[in-house]
């Protein structure tokens, strides 16, 4: 964990620099920003197993951070920025034949489940966006580039309720859950996420009184957040977010 809390205070250091640097032409451009993120952790496509979705509930995906923006021309530039944000999700399924792994009283079990599924996603990260950007106009700003995300808490934790498992195969031996704490089966697969995740990003400024505006940026997880082989979930899950903010341009 020191080489991360390192690399991130590396780049803190830069965006404070940048933000004391003392340039007549007006080269760095520094901004203060928060934000609130509506998304999820989901597959490419909804899969033939996942029939509905019964609830999805909004969490307090609060973003806060700070970027710094280097002119190359009157017209393009690059943005370095370090941002801490939350990336959490609260949902509930309903599946027919869909593969997990899940814990009822002491036993494991594994095989395909029929019925509700609830999931708890937790994500707690920093995240550095390395972005061209293009000034449309004196108010508008485009943006587009990667980003890393180093994780510092997470949980994908749930339960699976009213419905019952296969074990192994379809035909397998049928267990049963209930619909009532005590009834249902648990699974924890926080061990199997990744710690680091990268993406692209795109987004744009609008800055409206002057130095306020208003951004809105859409971020999409290049790899799932677990590891490459954890098969326990049969879908790889991206994290999908959207964001909206207010920023405040420093200098």
């Amino acid at each position: 964990m020191n080489y991360r809390l390192l690399i991130l205070l590396l780049w803190s250091l830069l965006i404070t620099h940048a933000a004391k640097a003392q340039d007549e032409q007006g080269q760095f451009q520094v901004k203060g920003r928060v934000g609130y993120s509506i998304g999820g952790t989901a597959p490419l496509g909804l899969p033939a197993t996942i029939r509905s979705i019964e609830s999805f509930k909004l969490t307090p995906n609060f973003m806060v951070g700070a970027d710094c923006m280097y002119r190359l021309t009157d017209r393009f530039g690059l943005l370095a920025a370090l941002r801490y944000e939350i990336k959490d999700m609260d949902g509930e399924v309903t599946t027919k034949g869909y593969h997990m792994k899940v814990k009822m009283d002491d036993d494991e079990l594994e095989g395909l489940y029929t019925g509700h599924v609830r999931q708890k996603v937790r994500q707690r990260m920093f995240t550095v966006p390395l972005q061209l950007t293009y000034t449309l106009n004196r108010k508008v700003l485009l943006k587009a580039g990667p980003y890393l995300s180093l994780l510092v808490s997470k949980d994908f934790s749930g339960y699976a309720a009213d419905g019952y498992l296969r074990k192994d195969t379809p035909t397998g031996t049928k267990v049963v859950m209930g619909n009532e704490e005590g009834q249902w089966a648990t699974y924890d697969f926080s061990d199997d996420m990744r710690t680091c995740q990268a993406g692209v990003a795109v987004g744009v400024d609008w800055t409206f009184y002057r130095q306020l505006g208003l951004s809105a940026d859409l971020s999409w997880g290049l790899s799932g957040i677990h590891h490459s082989d954890f098969k326990t979930v049969e879908q790889t899950l991206y994290p999908i977010y959207g964001t909206v903010g207010l920023f405040y341009q420093i200098k």
